[in-house]
């Protein structure tokens, strides 16, 4: 029960003892954590549901702290890893149609590449009807598995009379909150615009990585790989084909992965994104790269519903999961149908927050209209905004998987009267400690390091002990 809780923080065990109320009831289902986590799992009394469109049962008032434990009504380990999973049921309660189901899967991928964005976009239109009413994961953005931990948190620090725990920050350098930008290229235009991409991103100091498609839609040449090398930018495999086929057959997808793996060592591509993210997260030990970036953190938009419910990566066996965060820019455009930053601030908005991981999906083949192009241009500038205010780390997916891995194998060990961490890369590691202000959890850092850390949204009291 307290595995998850402590790769998240990683902050000393002697901390954290998380222990069962009661023997839980067999049968999972969607219950809250207070007024407004959903969750999913067992717990040891009361009712789940099915789906998560009902009134659900409120369990906190069921958690407890008892001398230095904190009690709780189910098993923290596996709801976090039913949400990050997406091991649950019922996320679109209402009525909905595929694009696969209303023309037939490989009739529409077969076409895909040859249809006008219009016609497009009125399919996906017409199959993602009723996607607003669909109340989890949460939209715009889902931290649901990162306000449980804090919720957690609370309960840690009340456990120990209030005295505030340390623990390994998020990211590094002190910075407050994180961003990455992918370019997924689908097309040959949009491979042949990725030149004048690179020189957009280039003027605001943001360097990203391109998801390029391995066979069939276009030319993967060594010279547009070493341009995109020389320039500073990363290299992902995206997919095999593109034709939404990769999950639909085990035996297919075992014949293809040895080939998409083979591309990775052939493109020196540490991570990879599957087409349209569609996933299968129990076949991912086949996979043979460092990170993936296919699990959206909220899927009602995509194909594939679900969601991730995290803004921070985790890992999917060996695998590190880069969430998708933001919304796609083709989904921004022409299936929103806004060009404005609205809803992208509104989720880089809750993301600084929660200190958390923004990651944009940019294709190059949406940014040949000039209207947004300008969007993109306003993104990009608000980012390098962030950077300089908010110390915002912008950094390569590979860097950030670096990051996270290092992080994962820190300590925080006692010297003296104080901590220190101990693991590869502790120079760029931060001691944080997470402390209580009535009922919210902030964070903050010791006196020599400064910088503006947001506090964490406000936890749910737990109730104290009997």
């Amino acid at each position: 029960m307290n595995k998850q809780f402590l790769e998240y923080f990683r902050c000393p065990s002697n901390y954290v003892d998380f222990r069962l109320k009661a023997e839980l009831l067999p049968q999972s289902g969607f219950f809250r954590v207070g007024p407004n986590l959903t969750c999913y799992g067992r717990i040891s009394a009361g009712q789940t549901r099915g789906d998560s469109s009902g009134p659900l049962d409120d369990v906190s008032s069921a958690v407890r702290v008892e001398k230095n434990a904190c009690v709780l009504p189910f098993d923290l380990d596996e709801v976090v890893q039913n949400l990050r999973f997406e091991r649950y049921n019922g996320a679109m309660p209402v009525a909905r149609r595929s694009v696969t189901k209303a023309v037939g899967r490989k009739t529409y991928y077969a076409m895909r590449p040859f249809l006008p964005i219009p016609v497009r976009k009125h399919l996906q239109r017409m199959a993602l009807r009723g996607w607003d009413r669909a109340r989890f994961p949460g939209w715009p953005v889902d931290q649901t598995v990162d306000r449980l931990f804090d919720r957690m948190m609370a309960c840690v620090i009340r456990a120990h009379s209030g005295q505030r725990v340390p623990f390994i920050w998020f990211w590094p350098d002190g910075y407050t909150s994180c961003a990455t930008m992918t370019h997924d290229v689908e097309t040959a235009v949009g491979r042949d615009f990725c030149n004048t991409l690179m020189d957009l991103d280039d003027a605001f100091g943001v360097k990203a990585s391109f998801q390029v498609i391995p066979e069939v839609r276009y030319e993967v040449s060594d010279e547009f790989l070493r341009t995109l090398r020389e320039r500073g930018f990363e290299i992902n495999v995206h997919d095999f084909n593109h034709d939404g086929d990769l999950f639909q057959d085990r035996d297919e997808f075992l014949r293809r992965v040895a080939r998409i793996n083979d591309y990775g060592r052939k493109f020196r591509s540490a991570g990879y994104r599957s087409g349209v993210l569609y996933r299968n997260l129990d076949w991912y030990e086949f996979f043979d790269y460092s990170y993936d970036m296919s699990v959206p953190n909220v899927g009602h938009l995509d194909p594939q519903r679900g969601g991730c419910c995290t803004t921070k990566p985790y890992f999917i066996g060996k695998i590190l999961e880069i969430p998708v965060v933001a919304t796609q820019d083709y989904t921004l455009f022409n299936i929103l149908g806004q060009y404005s930053m609205d809803l992208w601030d509104q989720q880089i908005e809750l993301i600084l927050e929660q200190n958390g991981l923004i990651s944009f999906i940019v294709h190059p083949d949406y940014l040949l209209d000039k209207r947004a192009r300008d969007v993109y241009s306003t993104l990009l500038a608000r980012l390098a905004q962030l950077r300089s205010q908010s110390k915002m780390w912008i950094s390569l997916p590979r860097e950030l998987n670096d990051w996270w891995r290092s992080r994962n194998e820190m300590r925080l060990v006692q010297a003296g009267s104080g901590w220190q961490i101990e693991g590869p890369e502790e120079r760029r590691a931060r001691i944080a400690y997470a402390s209580l202000e009535g009922d919210r959890v902030i964070y903050s850092f010791d006196s020599e390091f400064q910088p503006c850390i947001l506090p964490a949204l406000a936890s749910s009291q737990p109730s104290p002990a009997a």
